[in-house]
């Protein structure tokens, strides 16, 4: 692609190999695209370039901006050549008696600078007084999007001269407002703001995994799916570890349920941040038993969202949230994208079912992994599937009750199987193969444990019941029998619900391009190409759980 950053603004700095435009893709660990593709057409109602400068400055986009953020001084003239040290100090007076570096080994002189290497140029210039640069060198235009004074050597009188007048052409020639690029998501074109949100979006990203040092529990074949997520723009080749003997510095991602107790005990101990990481909503096409890797995970600081025992970051957003009517209307069409496609966790199905009963209220009951830490935290003391229909069936003694094992459990990799003939002491149907969104889509009623079954079927609009405290009970969309926190005290719509826990909460992970994406971006994918996964290990993982279920059949 061509550079649009011309000759006279181009980034000259000695970790650069190859001109590069100023708005540019991060390099995400495993990322396949590493550039946006400008079209040769110009666009029809282009933007304006005091929007895109604008908006470039709400979101700080442009340049390295996801390198470092080492801690600087609060205040400092900012110096980027050598040879303009010396030239330097007669601003010190004007600007601050500190004087920042960048980029250099240590050097001897009069001002004694402080050396930094290559960070982030909109946090290296948040608190400087001042710039002195090269005039080719890209972090000139950071500056003047900011309104920092720069001043760099004239080449003719060797002399500092502040720039300014100029300032107009740089913004034209690095943020090409009539362009066209491709959607890296899509085939369609969009505009230099579109490009500058999508940007800010990684930013946003980037900026809350800064404080990540290292993830523990994180099993090998979801770590290449799940690292671009958890960058927080550093070297990430030690970044998943079993243990954290070695100096961690920072906050832990962990996937609790596979990390060590040891480590955990240890980290607990030393008073380490932790933050739970754990399967977003709309996984994959298939089990994560199975090793499928997610496309999808949650990040949260507070805790699991499935434990009712604290708040979790999605708790906190939909007790204090504010929703506007553009994110309402998104959650919408995403819902009924959803919906319409018969898209679930782990699989999609949109058959239409005949009834079992035409004289009877039909109730699905969704099965758990028994021994899951949704269950455990949440499931109210309902320990076992029996346990459940035991309890639906004597609320519902009329209804045609339907129960569905969770796939995982089917699969034969989980703990949660009942036997076929304890079951039909309590329902009339037990279904395993198919799809849950059809089931959903024919009967009446759901209850569930802590199932994300409920929230499946509160999108389509079915009454749900829930046993223990699911993320989505309390906020009035439920029949709600477990004992929800007091602090849900607030009545939510269906859509906001749904941008909550699928629009907000989450991050999705594009299985095409191998970068950070919208929710709509693998919601499409889901529901055409699905994502790449080591078919061998499946394969191989699927042969065992079948073992695992004829060895279960025969100690029976």
């Amino acid at each position: 692609m061509a550079s649009a950053f011309p000759d006279a603004v181009r980034s000259r700095e000695p970790w650069v190999s190859r001109e590069l435009p100023f708005l540019r893709i991060p390099p995400f660990p495993g990322a396949r695209l590493r550039a946006f593709e400008r079209l040769p057409q110009a666009l029809d109602g282009k933007v304006s370039l005091a929007e895109c400068v604008a908006l470039a400055r709400e979101t700080q986009v442009g340049g390295t901006f996801w390198a470092a953020q080492p801690i600087l001084p609060s205040a400092y003239l900012l110096v980027r050549l050598e040879a303009a040290l010396a030239l330097s100090a007669e601003l010190v007076d004007q600007h601050g008696d500190i004087q920042l570096w960048l980029p250099a080994p240590p050097i001897v002189a009069s001002v004694h600078p402080t050396t930094v290497g290559e960070c982030d140029p909109w946090h290296m210039l948040g608190n400087a007084r001042a710039l002195v640069c090269d005039p080719d060198d890209e972090v000139r235009l950071v500056a003047a999007i900011l309104g920092v004074p720069t001043y760099v050597v004239d080449r003719d009188s060797g002399r500092l001269e502040r720039c300014g007048a100029d300032e107009d052409d740089l913004f034209a020639a690095a943020l090409p407002v009539a362009g066209r690029f491709l959607d890296p998501f899509g085939d369609r074109a969009i505009n230099l703001a579109d490009l500058i949100e999508l940007c800010g979006f990684w930013r946003s990203l980037i900026d809350s995994n800064r404080a990540i040092g290292c993830g523990v529990g994180f099993a090998f074949w979801k770590q290449d799916s799940v690292l671009p997520l958890l960058w927080g723009g550093g070297d990430s080749s030690d970044f998943f570890r079993k243990s954290t003997d070695r100096d961690t510095q920072g906050a832990v991602a962990i996937w609790r349920s596979k990390a060590s107790p040891d480590v955990v005990e240890r980290l607990d101990r030393q008073g380490t941040p932790l933050i739970e990481v754990e399967d977003g909503f709309l996984r994959s096409k298939g089990l994560g038993a199975d090793c499928v890797p997610p496309l999808s995970i949650t990040v949260d600081r507070l805790g699991p969202h499935f434990d009712p025992a604290q708040p979790s970051e999605l708790e906190s957003l939909l007790e204090h949230g504010r929703f506007d009517q553009s994110l309402i209307a998104r959650a919408r069409i995403l819902r009924e994208t959803i919906v319409a496609a018969g898209l679930g966790k782990y699989e999609q199905g949109g058959a239409i079912l005949d009834r079992f009963d035409a004289t009877k209220r039909h109730i699905l009951v969704a099965g758990q992994v028994e021994d899951d830490r949704s269950i455990l935290t949440g499931g109210a003391g309902l320990a076992s599937n029996l346990d459940l229909l035991t309890r639906v069936r004597e609320r519902e003694p009329d209804a045609y009750l339907i129960y569905k094992p969770h796939p995982d459990v089917v699969a034969g990799h989980r703990k949660g199987n009942i036997p076929e003939h304890m079951c039909r002491k309590f329902v009339d149907k037990v279904v395993t193969e198919g799809s849950i969104s059809s089931l959903i889509a024919m009967v009446d009623e759901v209850h569930v444990n802590t199932s994300l079954a409920g929230f499946e079927a509160l999108m389509r609009h079915k009454d749900v019941t829930t046993y223990g405290v699911p993320f989505y009970a309390g906020w009035g969309l439920s029949r709600d029998l477990g004992p929800v926190p007091a602090r849900r005290t607030v009545l939510r719509s269906l859509d906001e619900l749904v941008a909550a826990t699928l629009l907000i909460y989450p991050r999705y992970l594009d299985p095409v391009t191998g970068l950070p994406c919208p929710a709509e971006v693998v919601v499409d994918r889901l529901c055409t190409e699905g994502a790449p996964q080591n078919d061998l290990l499946v394969a191989v993982r699927r042969m065992q759980g079948k073992l695992m279920r004829h060895l279960k059949r025969f100690a029976r």
